[in-house]
């Protein structure tokens, strides 16, 4: 018989922090306002919950870096939205902050949600931030809680 382990995604007992970028913060309230809701519908309590905000994108990997290491979290959840502009800086914000999630969950052993918006427009990234195409934010937050209940079932203490 096949062993298949399940992507729960219940939040009761897990503590979650939120790494979020105040730039474009138009955007990044709203991927909170989501984040924040689908893990407390999950179960996630209040106290459990601890949200910190960085200037920008490019901030957020060391932020998640430092919420893994503080032992107050099971998961982390990184929002942020970069918007192109004239320039290169989108794409280098975008590689190193994509990077940087990567490292940190594959290096200090804690999943992260990752709700970071790399989009075309402001339009664009407002209707990724709960209008017509949904909330990432909470995306990011079901990823976070379903590799938190992953991870013990494949690395049992």
């Amino acid at each position: 018989m096949v062993k298949v382990l399940a992507d729960d995604s219940t939040g009761e007992g897990f503590r979650i922090g939120i790494a979020v970028a105040r730039f474009n913060e138009v955007v990044t309230e709203r991927l909170l306002d989501g984040a924040t809701k689908t893990l407390k519908e999950q179960g996630v309590a209040d106290n459990d919950i601890t949200v910190t905000w960085v200037p920008g994108a490019f901030e957020l990997p060391a932020a998640c870096s430092w919420l893994a290491k503080s032992g107050l979290c099971d998961a982390v959840i990184m929002l942020g939205a970069i918007v192109r502009g004239g320039t290169d800086h989108y794409d280098y914000i975008c590689s190193g902050v994509t990077d940087g999630a990567m490292r940190v969950q594959l290096d200090l052993d804690v999943p992260i949600g990752f709700g970071v918006l790399t989009c075309a427009t402001m339009e664009l990234a407002l209707a990724r931030a709960g209008g017509d195409a949904g909330n990432k934010g909470s995306d990011a937050a079901m990823a976070a809680l379903a590799m938190a209940n992953l991870k013990p079932k494949l690395l049992p203490q």
